[in-house]
């Protein structure tokens, strides 16, 4: 589910066209985990990397060290295409992290794996790999959709030069992505995941465990990358996700994250979490109520009549269940998903590969919701 070379083109064309100049809001404030302590500076925040107390730091000789792990695993949606570009996002991973840790993977497609993917694949990770085909319930469109209606939208979005307007396997990747992954019966096993997607690169040495991080500090879901969606894919998507509120008010805290998703009006800012990277928690994707959130969606057809995306439809179920003392920035680690980078500053990026003026909090502040991140109060 790699992007091919005209939908990269189409994707930087469409993030020029949002991206104005602007200023980054001021007087940030670090979202920070209990185990942290800050000093005071002006300027570019602390990283995380600088800050974080009780992770584990591995030595790079010790790797037979038996390491404390969590229940966790990585998960790949992917297809026997995109191996080449798997390859290196993984030789990357394992040499940046999972190396001295071994967590498994687990590896899905909506078609079954050639035996040269897996054993390519196996050569060269350090955990168990797991190969899961999806089932064709979860990767076909339910009996409530009309597929006439459907067609017609992609083409209509496609003349419109709407970003993968026209693409119907897109849209089912959106959709699984959405509420099924985390349903799927290898899966079952596992408390959290990090999601990993084939090209993407891993540009700092990580060396603490984020699964780790997240458990002890009560974190829910964290990100690298937040950006502002394209309303043409989603323009329904906020209505309908207002009327879900309105008929499950018994299910939405008082101390949430909406702040994160709407401006001092009130109004939907389009801003998300970019799911390419996600480390999250399973319980959480399970729980009655973001599964409610997505059958409502679902239900409404907007994966099929639209282009609603998996970023946003993740990023709003955090934003109505979850606070912000529950999401955490991994600022500290270097990733690049065309064609955007998230990377440390300052010390943090001694250990690293990436520019730090190519940061998109940086280069495209106003086109960038991470800072708001940022900004916004804890409960």
């Amino acid at each position: 589910f790699s992007q091919t070379d005209d939908a990269k083109d189409a994707l930087q064309a469409e993030h020029e066209n949002v991206i104005a100049n602007g200023q980054a809001p001021g007087n940030m404030k670090h979202p920070l985990p209990v185990t942290v302590t800050v000093t005071q500076d002006v300027g570019t925040p602390h990283t995380v990397t600088s800050i974080v107390k009780e992770t584990v730091f591995v030595d790079s000789d010790t790797t037979n060290e038996v390491l404390e792990k969590a229940n966790a695993a990585f998960v790949v949606l992917t297809r026997n295409n995109d191996l080449n570009d798997l390859r290196e996002t993984l030789i990357q991973l394992e040499d940046r992290f999972n190396r001295h840790y071994k967590y498994p993977y687990v590896f899905l497609n909506n078609e079954p794996f050639s035996d040269e993917f897996k054993e390519k694949i196996q050569g060269m990770v350090s955990g168990e790999c797991q190969f899961g085909l999806i089932p064709e319930e979860h990767w076909s469109y339910p009996e409530y959709i009309d597929q006439t209606r459907a067609a017609e939208a992609r083409k209509d979005m496609k003349e419109r030069k709407v970003i993968y307007g026209g693409n119907e396997s897109y849209r089912h990747m959106c959709r699984y992505e959405s509420g099924f992954f985390f349903r799927h019966p290898l899966m079952d096993q596992y408390k959290w995941y990090w999601r990993v997607e084939p090209g993407v690169k891993f540009g700092c040495e990580i060396d603490y465990d984020p699964f780790l991080f997240m458990e002890r500090n009560n974190k829910k879901y964290g990100f690298t990358i937040s950006i502002k969606e394209v309303i043409e894919t989603i323009p329904t998507l906020w209505n309908t996700t207002m009327d879900f509120m309105d008929k499950h008010k018994e299910m939405i805290p008082a101390a949430n994250l909406m702040g994160f998703v709407t401006d001092k009006n009130g109004e939907y800012n389009r801003c998300h979490f970019w799911s390419n990277f996600e480390i999250g928690s399973l319980d959480f994707l399970r729980s009655d109520q973001y599964m409610a959130y997505f059958d409502h969606l679902d239900r409404a057809g907007g994966f099929f009549y639209e282009r609603w995306g998996d970023a946003p439809v993740h990023s709003l179920g955090v934003s109505m269940f979850l606070n912000k003392n529950e999401v955490h920035w991994f600022e500290d680690i270097g990733y690049y998903h065309g064609p955007l980078w998230n990377c440390p500053k300052g010390e943090a990026n001694k250990k690293c590969w990436c520019p730090e003026d190519q940061s998109v909090e940086v280069k495209y502040k106003t086109w960038s919701c991470t800072l708001d991140f940022v900004a916004l109060e804890n409960p």
